[in-house]
């Protein structure tokens, strides 16, 4: 009974884990950078995402308060008490040091001498007390390498930098902006035309047409790159030159041969008998493409919007081409944050939100138009 047609395969588990695990592939850098987006750049720095709910091992520099406004006079010489950590943080000291070069040459309670009468000592919650003849106490406060166990830091503070923040605001809701001018157009212009394509190719008798569906193949394995400066010079010869019109136009160039290939496989899967009964009632093909055809080929067409959108969206080749960015008023996000790991190289936290927030828009859409992706992918696969 086992091996009885319809019944289930005995490898099923294998495929539902091999499912499993690309969905576990693809959501691993989507959630480490979301989760790093939260994190301070002291534990960023200290430790991978993966342990962000755990104690991290942080080596700090820190300094006592200023002598000259905190020291107290106490049995013939000057006190400055007080804890190295800001208020709330519960981080517990291991070693500690006053010099980089032996960052753990003392252990909490251990009270290291400064020379010419300083002495100071830090316990293990960061307690210290800094004393010495008034002479020494004098100047900025005690530097103190320490090597500490410090809870989990979360914070909307990055959020809060990048989105809010006059200057940071400002490039980013310009490289927003310009983002979707490029990618809107850049993903409704294909559809418009290949829909029409994909209509003749799949129901319209014409000479050559055999030979156009296996350019049209043949285009899908084409790199882009290759046609990057030759398109460029085309634009520069024919007067469109740099700007929104020859991104739009070069996203079409390379987005029409998947989308004709996508869309003509499902048109052409469709009942032959709707289209002849048209056809007898006399209806013309610019009727049956736009009552018939378009309306049942939704999937296809919503399929194909989600690649175009994601690929625009996250597209920097392109952009950097065929766009112009002198003042920045035409930056893309992707651009942008290249630009920030420029400026911004040590603020991971900083990318690491600029970053979330650009793949936001993209994640909104797949998941809200996820269940077209499969129904148009596998339209026409069967018959």
């Amino acid at each position: 009974m086992e091996n009885i047609v319809g019944g289930k395969s005995a490898l099923v588990w294998a495929v539902h884990l091999s499912v499993g695990l690309l969905v576990v592939l693809w959501l691993f850098p989507t959630v480490g950078l979301f989760v790093s987006s939260f994190r301070t750049a002291d534990q960023i720095s200290s430790s991978g995402w993966w342990s962000s709910l755990g104690e991290v091992q942080q080596n700090l520099v820190l300094r006592a308060a200023d002598p000259d406004e905190f020291r107290v006079e106490r049995d013939g010489r000057y006190v400055v008490e007080g804890t190295l950590f800001e208020e709330g943080v519960a981080a517990k000291i291991t070693v500690w040091g006053t010099s980089s070069r032996r960052i753990d040459e003392f252990k909490p309670g251990d009270v290291a001498d400064l020379k010419k009468g300083e002495t100071i000592t830090v316990d293990a919650v960061g307690n210290y007390l800094w004393s010495g003849p008034e002479e020494r106490m004098k100047g900025r406060g005690q530097r103190v390498f320490v090597t500490a166990q410090t809870p989990p830091d979360f914070t909307l503070a990055n959020y809060d930098n990048m989105l809010f923040e006059e200057d940071n605001l400002e490039g980013m809701s310009n490289a927003f902006f310009s983002t979707l001018t490029v990618t809107i157009p850049a993903t409704i212009i294909p559809i418009a035309i290949a829909a029409f394509a994909a209509y003749a190719l799949a129901w319209m008798e014409f000479p050559g047409r055999s030979l156009l569906i296996a350019a049209v193949v043949g285009l899908l394995v084409v790199p882009l790159q290759l046609a990057l400066i030759p398109l460029l010079k085309l634009h520069l010869g024919i007067g469109i030159g740099k700007g929104y019109l020859g991104v739009w136009l070069a996203h079409t160039g390379f987005g029409l041969p998947l989308a004709i290939y996508l869309l003509r496989n499902y048109m052409a899967s469709l009942p032959r008998d709707i289209i002849e009964n048209a056809r007898v009632d006399g209806a013309t093909d610019f009727q049956i493409f736009t009552r018939i055809i378009l309306p049942l080929s939704y999937p296809a067409l919503a399929s194909f919007a989600i690649f175009q959108f994601l690929w625009t969206w996250n597209d920097l080749l392109v952009a950097k081409v065929f766009l112009i960015d002198a003042t920045g008023e035409t930056t893309v996000m992707t651009n942008h944050i290249v630009e920030l790991l420029g400026t911004r190289g040590g603020n991971w936290e900083i990318l690491a939100t600029a970053a979330f927030v650009s793949i936001a828009v993209p994640l909104l859409v797949f998941f809200l138009m996820q269940r077209y992706l499969v129904r148009g992918l596998l339209a026409g696969s069967v018959k």
